[in-house]
C-alpha cells in the first residue's frame, strides 16, 4: 500500500505556471503564458512560446534540465517493491510449507528485504534531491530571466502563478516511510530464518551440559537423606524425651488396671 502511493503521487504528477509578459507595446504582449510539465521530468523538452516585445516575433524557449533518472529510479524501485510483495503475500498465505522447506524460502525473503531497504534509501534520497532541482528549475522568476523581453526594463514581467508541488512533497515522504517499514521488516525476517532461535538455543545446550554443578555437592548430597544431619534417624525418629512409651502411653491404663 505504501509503495501504491509512493509511484502513484510522483509518477502521476502534472504541473503548470503560468508567466505574464507585458510590453512597451501592449499589443505585442501575452499576459498569460503557460508552461506545462509532468512526469519524468525531461523539462528540456518542455518548449514554450514568449514574445520578443519587438514586434509580433516570437521565441521559442524552452525549460533547463532533465530529472528523469532520480523520478525513474524512485518510481521503478516503489513498482517492483509492490509486486513482490503482493507476490510475497501469496506465497505467505497459500504456500507457507514450501516457504519453510529447507529454509530456503526465508533466507531469500531475508537478502531480498535488505536489498529493498537500500533501494529505498538511495532512491527516495536521489528523488528527494532531484525534486529540490526541479523546484528550481520551474520557479517563474527562474523562467522569466530565459526570456529576451524581460531583460528590458521597459517591460514588465511577472509570474502569474506557480506549480503546485504539494505531491511530489508526499512522494519523497512515502519513500522514507518505505525505508522505514523494509528496515523494520529485516528483524522479523531475520526471526523466520531460524538463525535466531538457534542462537538462543546454544546457552540452554550449555547450561544444560553442566549439571554436576548443582547436581554434586552441599544441596543434593545426602545431607537431607537418611544419613545426613537432618533426616538422621537420631535427631527426630529415636524414640526420645517425647516419644517414649514409658512417659503416656503406660501410666494411664496401669493405674487404671489396678483400681478395678
Amino acid at each position: 500500500l505504501f509503495a501504491i502511493f509512493a509511484f502513484a503521487t510522483c509518477g502521476g504528477y502534472s504541473g503548470e505556471l503560468r508567466l505574464s509578459v507585458d510590453c512597451a507595446n501592449k499589443s505585442e504582449s501575452d499576459l498569460s503564458i503557460d508552461i506545462a510539465f509532468a512526469y519524468p521530468f525531461r523539462l528540456h523538452q518542455v518548449n514554450f512560446e514568449a514574445p520578443t516585445c519587438e514586434g509580433r516575433r516570437k521565441e521559442t524557449l524552452a525549460l533547463i534540465g532533465d530529472f528523469s533518472s532520480s523520478a525513474e529510479f524512485f518510481v521503478t524501485i516503489a513498482v517492483f517493491a509492490f509486486l513482490y510483495s503482493l507476490a510475497a503475500t501469496v506465497v505467505y498465505i497459500f504456500f507457507q510449507n514450501k516457504y519453510r522447506e529447507n529454509n530456503r524460502g526465508p533466507l531469500i525473503d531475508f537478502i531480498v528485504t535488505v536489498v529493498f531497504s537500500f533501494l529505498w534509501l538511495v532512491s527516495s534520497s536521489a528523488w528527494a534531491k532531484g525534486l529540490s532541482d526541479v523546484k528550481i528549475a520551474t520557479d517563474p522568476d527562474e523562467v522569466l530571466l530565459l526570456m529576451s523581453a524581460c531583460k528590458q526594463q521597459s517591460n514588465k514581467c511577472l509570474p502569474v502563478r506557480s506549480p503546485v508541488m504539494s505531491s511530489l512533497n508526499t512522494s519523497v515522504v512515502f519513500g522514507y516511510l518505505n525505508f522505514i517499514l523494509w528496515a523494520g521488516n529485516i528483524w522479523f525476517v531475520f526471526k523466520e530464518t531460524g538463525w535466531h532461535s538457534s542462537g538462543q538455543r546454544h546457552p540452554a545446550d550449555t547450561m544444560e551440559k553442566q549439571p554436576s554443578g548443582y547436581n554434586q555437592g552441599g544441596y543434593n548430597q545426602d545431607s537431607y537423606g537418611p544419613a545426613g544431619g537432618y533426616n538422621q534417624p537420631g535427631s527426630y525418629g529415636q524414640v526420645g524425651e517425647y516419644g517414649q512409651s514409658q512417659s503416656y502411653g503406660q501410666s494411664g491404663p496401669t493405674s487404671f488396671a489396678n483400681q478395678i
